[in-house]
């Protein structure tokens, strides 16, 4: 429960309203907006981004008719894809040629530089290579036999969608969730933030879920072995033709000498955005209806907001790191035990208007924040545009129960590599 100290009256400077807030949190006007978004942006986009954003802007509007239009709320395989996967192939088509180039010079050269022009392909080509992910050794990693009941919360989740669970579920601190796949056989694994999970109720936790599984259901392109690799590969060929910044001497015949091939990667990479980026944001339309499908539209529009404080979450676990680093070691009694309930306690107390504040502020800056998934406000509306949905999957308070204790040994190595920064 706060304490009345934290909470501040004043008049609005701008129009006079009584200004009733929290003194933990920004102070502004719900009648005139004053002061709702005081945070300038740390630094400014690159040109690549920029784009990103631009194409985000256009598109937004116009994809949240369509996904609100009842027939659109299906995936489907569409020219820009199509396109999309033909470019990418040539990205690896190019590793490729690099590869066999330097194959021939190693083994067919005859001596001086032809075998380390071909060596340099050769390790050229291992850093363009496809990566395959693999399971995190820096998180702990449930397996089925680890959390049966989790796993079997997970597989049924995964039937609304529809689609198939995970094969591992790597616990992290973030304040996030998210999918992926690891070897070549590409098995799934599911992270799940902390962070998250703890500050979010056991059917908003389904929502999670079923939001994460819908990107498995509805094939996100973005996250496919093709075009993420490609992707992957391009930026390391930015990287490796970007100019030399304040460049001297030889530096400028060197930049004049990149100057094609990374205007070459840059328009590629353009173009892959182009073609993608919408896709990209239909997959994070379509994840939400799988979300509302397996825990009640209810429940995944309780998730947007409570994805809303997601920053002052972090702050939270930081300023509980700080504080871990300098108390004295004396007065310590495993902090850790209790960080994940601090971390929910501070959530829940977080006041009503702030939510609003950060409503507004998602639909002030749109994709000006993040190009890859439609703001907030969006997707509450595309949530709540059509009838609502009732849970297909419930979680009692048995199954809750049953959960923590199988997260219980992660929840604790987790919360110690906070406290220790």
């Amino acid at each position: 429960m706060r304490s009345t100290t934290e909470q501040t009256v004043q008049p609005c400077p701008q129009c006079g309203t009584e200004i009733r807030t929290d003194r933990r949190f920004t102070t502004w006007c719900s009648a005139c907006d004053w002061n709702v978004d005081p945070v300038e942006p740390d630094e400014r986009p690159g040109r690549v981004e920029r784009m990103r954003r631009g194409i985000a802007h256009r598109y937004g509007e116009r994809l949240l008719a369509e996904m609100t239009g009842g027939e659109s709320r299906r995936p489907r395989r569409d020219v820009a894809g199509v396109l999309a996967c033909t470019v990418a192939l040539c990205v690896h088509g190019v590793t490729v040629a690099l590869l066999l180039a330097g194959v021939l010079l190693v083994t067919l050269g005859w001596g001086g530089a032809l075998p380390v022009l071909g060596a340099f392909l050769l390790g050229l080509a291992w850093l363009l290579r496809p990566r395959f992910g693999r399971l995190p050794d820096d998180a702990p990693v449930l397996h089925r036999a680890d959390a049966p009941r989790l796993f079997a919360l997970i597989d049924e989740v995964a039937a609304c969608a529809p689609t198939s669970g995970v094969h591992a579920v790597a616990v992290t601190a973030e304040v996030n969730a998210s999918v992926s796949t690891y070897g070549i056989g590409q098995r799934r694994l599911l992270t799940l933030g902390l962070g998250l999970w703890e500050i979010t109720a056991p059917q908003e936790r389904v929502a999670l879920l079923g939001h994460e599984l819908g990107h498995f259901a509805h094939g996100d392109t973005r996250h496919g072995v093709i075009i993420a690799n490609a992707l992957h590969s391009l930026n390391s060929w930015r990287y490796l033709v970007a100019p030399i910044r304040n460049p001297s001497g030889l530096e400028v015949i060197l930049n004049a000498l990149y100057l094609l091939p990374f205007l070459a990667v840059q328009g590629v990479m353009m173009l892959l955005d182009q073609l993608t980026l919408r896709a990209a944001q239909r997959a994070e339309y379509l994840a939400d209806a799988s979300s509302a499908t397996a825990a009640s539209t209810e429940a995944a529009v309780a998730l947007q907001d409570r994805l809303l404080v997601y920053g002052s979450a972090e702050t939270f676990l930081l300023r509980e790191s700080n504080a871990r680093q300098v108390r004295d070691r004396a007065k310590r009694d495993e902090p850790e035990q209790g960080l994940w309930d601090r971390l929910a306690a501070y959530v829940e107390s977080i006041p009503e208007s702030e939510y609003e504040r950060r409503r507004r502020v998602g639909a002030l800056r749109g994709h000006s924040v993040d190009s890859t998934h439609p703001p907030t406000h969006l997707r509450r509306a595309c949530l709540l545009a059509g009838p609502a949905e009732p849970a297909a999957v419930r979680v009692d308070a048995e199954a809750v129960a049953a959960i923590t204790a199988e997260l219980a040994d992660a929840r604790r190595v987790v919360a110690l590599r906070v406290l220790r920064g």
